[in-house]
């Protein structure tokens, strides 16, 4: 039994990073014991019945990583310094520490950037060049690998392939139902969450839709569920709530029974198309664009995001009445495709 040290953005309370160590555990071989660096250690075995050890105990890590065999580092945007200059010492730092103590490193289901300045591009290239082997989930983090000379496998995030528990949250829930996910952004100003709840509205008035707000990190995302769940129900009561759950198995099956998702996160967007939910994007991030661009659906980037809401609610509606099956074929390809990050595995 070969001991692994899995490390990520786990136990920070983001259903999409929770999604991806979910997804990770159920590709992991049998012959593999996890242990998981965490934020909160409790809350990770108590979600994912596997054993954890504190991200932050200089001792602890210490500890785990003189125990194992193997530092399997991943997945989603990590290595990247547009949240935080500390990310990449972070990340880069306890890969040259597994790999100075001799444990193999594995980069998997990597998104490598924005790297803006010359150390965190150091400590990045050094820390890949290390690796044994690499997954990435975009062919722009593959090119910036191969500009270091670095060999690296591209496949679509592992979450679309993230097996869903069904909810049977819809039976009192009249047709249609929209999903939303937005997240705090400084350039989700209030002008424009304004305009977002209006063209919600709209699409209520026009439909007789039922909202489901959906915050997947309720620290920071909730507060925005709650003013535009306060401000609906104010016109339309009782067809708006905000669904909070911590399972990311339960969390994407929630998006089986709905009929439109209106998403900023990208792991919002992955688990509704997966579970067959059309979907609209409002774009935060280079990686919600490429997936708009990839899927074929409507959608923004935010700092383009129309003044009039009866323009944005106008092309929700047609998502509504106008479902794109081409979308499904897409879909089943991504799923596919997945699974070579289970590969390297």
């Amino acid at each position: 039994m070969r001991r692994a040290v899995l490390c990520g953005y786990y136990g920070m309370g983001n259903g999409g990073d929770e999604a991806l160590l979910a997804t990770l555990l159920q590709m992991l071989p049998d012959d593999v014991q996890p242990l998981v660096l965490s934020a909160n250690p409790k809350a990770t075995e108590n979600l994912h019945q596997v054993e954890a050890s504190d991200r932050y105990s200089v001792f602890g890590l210490l500890s785990v990583l003189s125990r194992s065999d193997l530092f399997i580092w991943g997945g989603g945007s990590l290595m990247q310094d547009a949240t935080s200059a500390r990310n990449p010492i972070y990340y880069g730092g306890l890969m040259g520490l597994a790999q100075g103590m001799g444990l193999q490193t594995i980069a998997w289901a990597q998104g490598v950037g924005p790297l803006q300045r010359k150390l965190s591009k150091w400590i990045a290239k050094r820390a890949f060049q290390g690796c044994k082997s690499i997954s990435v989930r975009d062919r722009q983090s593959a090119r910036l690998l191969a500009e270091w000379e670095v060999n690296s496998i591209v496949a679509p995030d592992p979450v679309w392939a993230l097996e869903a528990e069904s909810m049977n949250i819809y039976r009192d829930l009249a047709t249609p139902k929209v999903a939303v996910v937005l997240r705090s952004h400084p350039m989700l100003t209030s002008c424009r969450l304004a305009t977002i709840t209006e063209a919600l509205r709209l699409i209520q008035q026009q439909t007789n839709a039922n909202l489901l707000l959906i915050p997947f990190q309720p620290t920071q995302d909730k507060a925005i569920a709650q003013a535009i769940c306060d401000a609906l129900n104010d016109k339309f009561p009782k067809r708006s709530q905000i669904i909070i759950q911590k399972d990311p198995r339960k969390l994407k099956g929630i998006f089986r029974g709905v009929d439109l998702t209106i998403a900023m996160r990208l792991h919002g967007l992955i688990m509704a198309a997966s579970e067959g939910c059309h979907c609209s994007a409002i774009s935060y991030d280079p990686k919600v664009s490429y997936l708009m661009e990839d899927l074929g659906i409507s959608g923004w980037e935010l700092a383009d995001l129309p003044d009039d809401a009866r323009t944005i609610a106008d092309i929700w509606i047609k998502d509504l009445e106008h479902k794109n099956e081409a979308i499904a074929q897409r879909v089943c390809q991504l799923k596919q495709d997945v699974l070579l990050h289970k590969q390297i595995l």
